[in-house]
């Protein structure tokens, strides 16, 4: 699926509804585990869509230790690359998730500048079977993205998928709620 089909957006992140695997971006970012093995939902689905290859090239990588990523070329998918972050599993928010999550952000960020991307696409890392509450992945994918982002001349363009409506509508708040602190306005 082309990107352009965007609904809530800043100069940097836009928030569309889809399937992350179709997206025609430079790099497509996994919700990984740190074996960097195929699993449910996100993680299997772009497994499957990749092809075989992808699998192999992971295990040459793995492990990922929690908060951190690699990256593999994109195989059978439009996406060039996919970046394979590695977030937390929630335990309450009293054993450091939001600080691993954040770092999931950066390093993927780190990974896609050190390779020039300029458009990365970026599922609800940790909210799936990993339990993070969706509402706070949001506010700490927005603000890390912005942190990451904010100074750069030409900053990569981040999409932030989500599959179904409910998601999307958590993603515009917390983008809205952010906007005077990313210093970007919402279209």
């Amino acid at each position: 699926m082309p990107v352009k089909e965007n609904t809530a957006k800043t100069s940097t992140i836009k928030i569309i509804q889809g399937d992350i695997t179709t997206l025609e971006t430079d790099a497509i970012v996994n919700a990984a585990n740190e074996a960097l093995l195929p699993s449910g939902g996100v993680c299997g689905a772009i497994h499957a869509a990749a092809g075989p290859q992808l699998a192999t090239a992971c295990k040459k990588l793995a492990p990922c230790p929690t908060g951190d990523a690699r990256i593999t070329p994109g195989f059978g998918l439009k996406a060039r690359y996919v970046i394979h972050a590695v977030g937390p599993v929630w335990q309450g928010g009293i054993q450091g998730e939001a600080e691993l999550l954040a770092a999931c952000y950066r390093n993927s960020i780190q990974l896609a500048l050190h390779k020039n991307l300029h458009s990365v696409a970026f599922p609800a890392i940790s909210t799936g079977i990993f339990g993070y509450p969706e509402d706070q992945a949001a506010k700490i994918a927005i603000s890390t993205i912005c942190e990451m982002t904010g100074d750069l001349a030409k900053p990569p363009h981040i999409y932030l998928c989500c599959f179904t409506p409910s998601s999307r509508q958590i993603l515009v708040r917390a983008l809205e709620k952010a906007h005077t602190q990313c210093h970007k306005g919402v279209d």
